[in-house]
């Protein structure tokens, strides 16, 4: 079979100044693409600013006989972020991929999460990545072609201690993300949420360095290659990915329990009876759509 390549094709990576989101704009570029690759170059925690850590990809891309040019608007800025699909279109004439990917991280127990806390990392990671595929969305759907990559988190997933802001974040971006795959998909735009476990500034403190050094960002990064391929065949879908392994994930619900009364209202009596059938997830059904989801319980 052929080898997967993207020339011709111009992605936009936003984070990609470090860890994960370089890893896919080297990948990217390697295999023929024209990359932007945006970075607002902050800290962790989202403070600061400069240009620096995208241009020094993008000379790594170019150093190595890529294509790339480097972009430090920030995704939370409405009023700029349109300049990262323009700076695209104007330097390679086209978009076709983009992988959001930019974050930060705000830890803190609930009690002692502030405000602030909270409004940059849902503005970072929820309203970022809203508003560059909003800026992108008219190119793809006009030329009807795009493949979209949203990274999501085991915290969206899952939850985990210290993390209800960017847990909510993460959780939004799948259903942000499996919605907009119904809505591209008439358009040929697939779009697809990726929950990785890599090594990089948001997750050197919360590992150990043994498990941080089988998790290389290059190894996540295949799978985003494909999703944005000519060949992925699926929309809305969640993928986990870490340590060369790839996974791909979806709700699952247990058989359950369904009244018998006739105005389907049971008790809590019946609740409290039936419980152990309500959370009985041993053979779970995977449900994949809103329409499935909601035909079981009208059986």
């Amino acid at each position: 079979m052929s080898a997967i390549r993207f020339d011709g094709k111009t992605a936009i990576v936003t984070g990609a100044g470090h860890g994960l989101g370089r890893a896919h704009a080297m990948l990217l570029a390697s295999r023929g693409a024209n990359v932007v690759v945006n970075d607002l170059g902050c800290s962790v925690d989202g403070t600061g600013a400069s240009v620096s850590a995208a241009q020094q990809v993008a000379d790594e891309i170019k150093a190595a006989g890529g294509q790339a040019i480097a972009n430090s608007d920030s995704v939370t800025d409405r009023k700029k972020v349109k300049n990262i699909v323009d700076t695209a279109i104007n330097e390679f004439g086209g978009l076709h991929i983009l992988v959001n990917n930019a974050g930060i991280l705000r830890d803190r127990s609930f009690k002692n999460i502030t405000d602030e806390d909270w409004d940059s990392v849902i503005d970072t990671h929820l309203n970022g990545t809203y508003n560059v595929t909003k800026a992108a969305w008219p190119h793809l759907r006009e030329q009807a072609y795009g493949r979209i990559v949203v990274t999501a988190s085991g915290s969206g997933m899952f939850g985990n201690f210290g993390q209800t802001n960017y847990g909510a974040a993460k959780a939004g971006l799948i259903g942000f993300a499996k919605a907009l795959g119904h809505e591209g998909a008439k358009y040929n735009i697939r779009v697809n949420i990726l929950c990785p476990a890599a090594a990089s500034r948001m997750t050197q403190d919360l590992m150990p360095s043994a498990i941080l050094d089988k998790l290389k960002p290059e190894s996540v990064s295949p799978i985003v290659g494909f999703l944005c391929s000519d060949e992925v065949d699926v929309t809305g879908g969640v993928f986990e990915a870490g340590a060369g392994a790839f996974a791909h994930s979806n709700w699952a619900r247990s058989h359950g329990y369904k009244t018998s009364n006739a105005d389907n209202i049971a008790t809590l009596e019946e609740i409290r009876d039936h419980w152990k059938e309500i959370t009985d997830l041993s053979s779970p059904d995977v449900l994949d759509n809103p329409a499935a989801a909601m035909g079981k319980f009208m059986q």
